[in-house]
């Protein structure tokens, strides 16, 4: 016994035992739900509690990374949400979150709780791991991770009971219902195809590249004479009575058909072996390049008309970088198509891409931009910490993609390696702090934290609902994804994908998710100047 005590005494020891054990505990499931992460909090507040520790520096290095990786993952899709229909779901977030703040200061001043075991609640009930952080940064007091550890458990069943249990209650057909409400995931102006026939002299022994229509949606991809049809290229001359195949959205494929000529009937054969061919973004060097940057007209002599991402159709934009798993629509012969293909292609052998250069340099200017202080008005300074600092830097870097020397476009597996790595070593530093008062705190504060933790779930959960559902007239599909994403429950969101076979819950949630990660985070900080 006394060896096993030396061994626990070792710093790197104890990390790896409290990893091991938790990361076990996390894997068990019963019926279909488990703990995750969250099991590494748990055990490492039972070794907190016996009285061991692991080192501040490796909790605030686990902080650290796992933020980072949160805001290069949200970053492009935040700040595009923003500037889009997506707003919607930037609202619901934000009223989930107004309505979890509200109901936690009712809690804390009704059961006259702490403000770091009232913020620790708050972050549980909403399963926000970055929330908690804030709320360390904040409040500086480990009782936050023991108020996260005691909500955290009823935050993910609830809204998985709510996902499952509301659709049958209701009776309704889901797929009938996510056809008739209000779908802000559609695009208000979708690409359309148009065949225009050349009548405009001016355009008579021109290339497609002289045409005045570089700055629009349109794209053209085909262009038909004498019966042939042909790939539109950068270089392709058009002549008078040529037709071109054209995409784009309705206003401006009407205004260039005006600046062309006029709209032909024509049917779209093959005749020529041009064909098209859905491709999908998947090779580590094709992330966060443009189709300008790839010249795929020029070098492949193929045309890219159309680009879905996350189940909605983007406007054409030559000079928006590209993420994992957009689905590309590509013109050309078979034999190049395949070429593309290979291209794009996902390689079989691949490393890790991290850039370490990258990530700690964005590290660095994260947690400096954290030291800054901030006046608030009414409320004092505040800083953004070690979590809010290199959220906001990791997000606006990650939107870019690449920032002089700073690139940081490696979705997916390496993305996912930083996260889950520094994730499971915060809550390692954090539940052995929390460990040390918990079981004062349950035997003086329990059936008080297990009531406000519940009160906390369920109050954001059924109103955010109904914001989504009567306010915004959104589908119930659309309306629990948003819920999910605003509650930052990725269980739910399985749960939710079990009753329909379709991308509209998984898009709602991705919608959602990065304005709740967002706001959580402020508002574990902005809270405690409320208590």
């Amino acid at each position: 016994m006394d060896q096993i005590i030396s061994l626990l005494n070792e710093p790197l020891i104890l990390v790896f035992i409290i990893l091991f054990l938790g990361s076990w505990l996390g894997q068990i499931k019963v019926k279909g739900l488990s703990l995750g992460a969250a099991g590494v909090l748990l055990v490492a507040m039972v070794f907190g509690h016996f009285g061991y520790e692991v080192s501040p520096i490796v909790q605030n290095l686990g902080l650290s990374l796992f933020i980072v990786a949160i805001g290069l993952q949200a970053g492009p899709r935040f700040f595009r949400m923003m500037r889009s229909k997506g707003m919607i779901f930037g609202l619901i977030s934000l009223s989930i979150i107004l309505i979890s703040v509200i109901t936690t200061v009712i809690v804390a001043k009704v059961f006259h709780l702490s403000a770091p075991l009232s913020v620790g609640l708050m972050t549980g009930a909403l399963t926000s791991t970055p929330g908690l952080a804030a709320a360390l940064q904040a409040t500086n007091d480990p009782l936050a991770s023991v108020g996260y550890g005691i909500a955290y458990p009823f935050g993910v069943l609830a809204v998985v009971l709510f996902v499952q249990l509301l659709p049958r209650l209701l009776k309704t057909d889901l797929k009938k219902d996510l056809e008739k409400a209000n779908n802000p995931i559609k695009s208000a102006h979708p690409p359309i195809v148009a065949t225009i026939k050349v009548t405009n002299p001016d355009l008579d022994k021109k290339t497609l590249k002289e045409l005045a229509f570089h700055k629009s949606s349109v794209v053209i991809s085909r262009v038909i004479r004498n019966g042939h049809t042909n790939i539109a290229l950068s270089d392709t001359v058009i002549l008078l009575g040529d037709k071109l195949v054209a995409v784009g959205i309705k206003p401006e494929l009407e205004a260039f058909t005006h600046y062309v000529g006029e709209k032909a009937a024509v049917e779209l054969d093959n005749p020529d072996n041009i064909q098209l061919r859905k491709i999908t973004v998947e090779a580590d060097d094709i992330v966060g390049k443009s189709i300008k940057d790839l010249k795929l007209r020029h070098d492949f002599g193929t045309t890219v008309t159309r680009i879905v991402r996350n189940g909605i159709e983007l406007n054409q934009n030559p000079n928006m970088p590209l993420i994992r798993g957009d689905m590309l629509t590509v013109v050309s012969t078979e034999d190049r198509l395949d070429e593309v293909e290979q291209l794009f292609a996902k390689q079989k052998l691949t490393v890790t891409n991290v850039h370490i250069f990258s990530i700690s340099l964005t590290l660095l200017i994260g947690v400096l931009v954290g030291m800054l202080p901030i006046y608030l008005p009414g409320l004092g300074t505040i800083t953004l910490g070690v979590a809010g600092g290199p959220l906001f830097v990791a997000l606006i870097i990650g939107h870019f993609g690449k920032l002089g020397p700073v690139h940081v476009r490696y979705y997916g597996p390496a993305n996912l390696v930083v996260q889950e790595l520094g994730l499971v070593l915060f809550l390692a530093g954090a539940g052995t702090t929390a460990g040390q008062g918990l079981v004062e705190v349950i035997q003086t504060e329990g059936l008080k934290l297990v009531f406000g933790g519940t009160l906390i779930t369920i109050m954001p959960v059924i109103i955010g609902y109904f914001i989504a559902k009567k306010m915004f007239k959104l589908s119930i599909v659309h309306s629990l994804g948003a819920l999910c994403g605003g509650m930052t429950s990725t269980p739910g969101l399985g749960a939710l994908n079990q009753l329909i076979d379709a991308e509209d819950p998984a898009i709602a949630y991705a919608a959602a998710y990065p304005f709740a990660l967002i706001f959580v985070a402020v508002a574990a900080q902005l809270i405690v100047f409320f208590l």
